[in-house]
């Protein structure tokens, strides 16, 4: 065997990127978890993410601006979601220099964080609790003339892809009879009725429920997959022994 084909064989496969995608109290951190004790199980390596991260300096401007601390324009805040998805991505290869003792923490955050390529490429699975459809669909469901799908998605273009995506589906009505409906600034009934149509066009090749094209996604179908459609053996089985290649 020569060297090429030993350092191939040494390669972790990739891990499987798994997104749940949904409105609030959809239930999706509970599947997350399930999904996640399933990876243990199989004892495959498992990391959880959850979008917004709100531990990050941008994560906590974010949490601000959820909580109804803060008022931010829509644009602005739709670049802030961007921002918190493209600060865990990638293990990019600038250092921050320390100039004071209060830096160090910074500078830490900056060199220790678990990136999504890192951990894919490491074989490490990760269960992700809201992505980039998320903040593309949120954004688009105010409404605004400026504010369309495709001006939403161009922040996250180039973004690592997931390998599967799930969107939990669930109406407003139930929603709001779970604990904690309606403690954060998206969590009103108009607006959970509009993200669970844009989300519902998206599971449907680009079209809403009442067949109505939306733009900017045609001939999208297959990308994101109803609750129903949720098997988690044959997700495991399909996207978690993916090469590194």
């Amino acid at each position: 065997m020569s060297a090429t084909d030993g350092e191939a064989a040494a390669k972790p496969q990739r891990g499987a990127f798994i997104v749940l995608e949904g409105l609030d109290r959809s239930g999706k951190t509970t599947q997350v978890k399930l999904l996640e004790q399933k990876f243990i199980e199989q004892g495959r390596l498992v990391k959880l993410m959850r979008f917004p991260d709100r531990t990050t300096p941008v994560g906590q401007m974010i949490d601000s601006y959820l909580k109804s601390a803060v008022r931010m324009d829509d644009h602005a805040i739709h670049l802030l979601f961007s921002a918190n998805r493209w600060e865990a991505a990638y293990d990019f290869p600038f250092r921050a220099r320390i100039t004071k003792p209060q830096d160090y923490k910074l500078t830490q955050a900056c060199t220790c964080r678990e990136e999504i390529k890192s951990l894919l490429e490491s074989g490490t699975n990760i269960v992700c609790d809201r992505y980039t459809h998320s903040g593309m669909v949120y954004s688009a469901a105010k409404g605004l003339p400026g504010l369309r799908l495709p001006w939403a998605r161009a922040p996250d273009v180039g973004l690592p892809r997931p390998d599967r995506v799930v969107f939990l589906d669930l109406d407003e009505t139930t929603a709001r009879a779970r604990g904690g409906w309606g403690d954060e600034v998206y969590e009103k009934a108009a607006m959970q009725r509009q993200v669970r149509r844009l989300f519902g066009a998206l599971a449907n090749g680009g079209r809403d429920g009442n067949g109505e094209l939306v733009e900017g996604l045609t001939g999208e179908e297959g990308w994101l997959s109803e609750e129903g459609d949720l098997r988690m053996e044959e997700m495991l089985h399909d996207y978690a022994v993916k090469s590194a290649g």
